[in-house]
Formats: C-alpha cells, sequence, structure tokens
C-alpha cells in the first residue's frame, strides 16, 4: 500500500472511532438527550449528575416539571442587576438599596451575589454592598475593565462613603482585587479595610495550614479581660 493509501486508511479508522464515541456518548435521542446537554450546561453538574436529575425531572408529576419551567422563566424575566450594587432586584434597586436603615457610609465590596447572602448570614454587618461581578484574573481574561469597578469609585464619591471593607475571597484572584481596589481607594481619604481571615471556630492548630496560620497570627487583636 502507497503512503497516500496508509494515510487514507488511518483517516477513516479515525473517522469511524469518533463516530462511534459520539454514539456511546450519546446514548438518547430527540428531547432526552436535549435536556441532558443543557442540564449539563450547569456549573458543577457533570454527565452522570446531569442524567440523574433529567431522569428525576422525566419520573416526576408533570406539574412539578412545568413549576420549574415556569420559575426559571419568570426568574429570567423578572431579575436583573441592581443599577446601583450590582445585586439580583427585582425592579431598579435591591432589596438591600431600598433599606433606608442601613449604614450608607459604609461599604462592602463582594465578587458575586452569593457572597451577599454570607455576608448576611452572620448577622453583624448593617452597611450596604457593592458586587463587582468576579475578579480580577488575567488567566480568564479578567481585567478591571469588566469588573463593577468604575461604579464604585462613582459611588464612592457620591453617596458619602467613609469605610469600603473589602470582602472578596482569600484566593490569588481576590486577593489581587482586593490590592488593585486598595490603591484605588487610599488616595480619596476612605477607610479601607480587609476581612480577616485565618483558623475556622472550633478548629484545630495542629491541622491548620501555615498560610492559614500566619494569615490568623497577623489578624490577631487584643483580648478584653
Amino acid at each position: 500500500m502507497s503512503p497516500a493509501g496508509s494515510i487514507s486508511a488511518v483517516s477513516a479508522r479515525v473517522s469511524a472511532a469518533r463516530s462511534a464515541d459520539a454514539k456511546v456518548a450519546s446514548p438518547f435521542e430527540g428531547p432526552v438527550q436535549t435536556l441532558v446537554d443543557e442540564l449539563g450546561r450547569l456549573p458543577g453538574i457533570g454527565p452522570k449528575s446531569a442524567q440523574r436529575i433529567a431522569f428525576f425531572l422525566l419520573k416526576s408529576a408533570p406539574d412539578d416539571a412545568k413549576r420549574l419551567a415556569r420559575a426559571i422563566v419568570e426568574a429570567k424575566e423578572r431579575v436583573s442587576w441592581c443599577r446601583r450594587c450590582f445585586n439580583f432586584a427585582e425592579g431598579e434597586l435591591c432589596v438591600y438599596c431600598r433599606d433606608d436603615r442601613r449604614d450608607s457610609a459604609l461599604l462592602c465590596v463582594v465578587e458575586e451575589p452569593r457572597d451577599i447572602v454570607a455576608v448576611e448570614r452572620t448577622q453583624e454587618y448593617r452597611g450596604r454592598y457593592h458586587v463587582l461581578l468576579g475578579a480580577i484574573s488575567p488567566i480568564e481574561g479578567i481585567g478591571p475593565d469588566q469588573l463593577k469597578i468604575k461604579e464604585l469609585l462613582a459611588r464612592v464619591n457620591d453617596e458619602g462613603v467613609q469605610e469600603v471593607i473589602l470582602a472578596t475571597n482569600p484566593n490569588i484572584e481576590g486577593e489581587a482585587t482586593a490590592m488593585y481596589l486598595a490603591r484605588l481607594l487610599k488616595p480619596l481619604g476612605l477607610r479601607v479595610t480587609r476581612i480577616a481571615s485565618g483558623l475556622p471556630v472550633g478548629g484545630d492548630l495542629e491541622y491548620a495550614d501555615e498560610v492559614t496560620l500566619g494569615r490568623a497570627l497577623e489578624g490577631r487583636r487584643e483580648v478584653d479581660a
């Protein structure tokens, strides 16, 4: 067999193998496979989880499946970004921006709307929020211009903010974002603080890694007698 013939034969076998793989990867037909594929696009949902959810929905009562579908459509139609803080909102302003009892001089900056829920669970914060909708990540191509940083600076100037709490995640992207924001905010004469990070309540020192323990030492505070 000539070299050209050998290459053609190999190409044919590769194409046949890919076709076989495609058939194995798509064992369902029609709307069932479409449902599995769409569920698999959700974050944290792998192929097996997508299949389990799809089977659960298909076995559920029609009214239950329709109620879920209506909830998704209604949320997409009625929920948007708060024009002030970029939290989820049903209307122009979110529930926290509409609450006049909150301290407008205190602003907590978070990465995502879900982070607001975590802060609110503490029941220790009564200020307002600003959501960046992400964190600086050069690897993912996310820079300052892709975040709501210009809007943050405008709020600081217009709303009489006195302290900004940087509550970005304690990872590489979150720390880089916090440092970038601090360099922008410090010259404005604001008090700029960073949430503490360290040992969890109930944790043991022997199981703490060096970085966590080091941050706990840096964030130490005086003990009231």
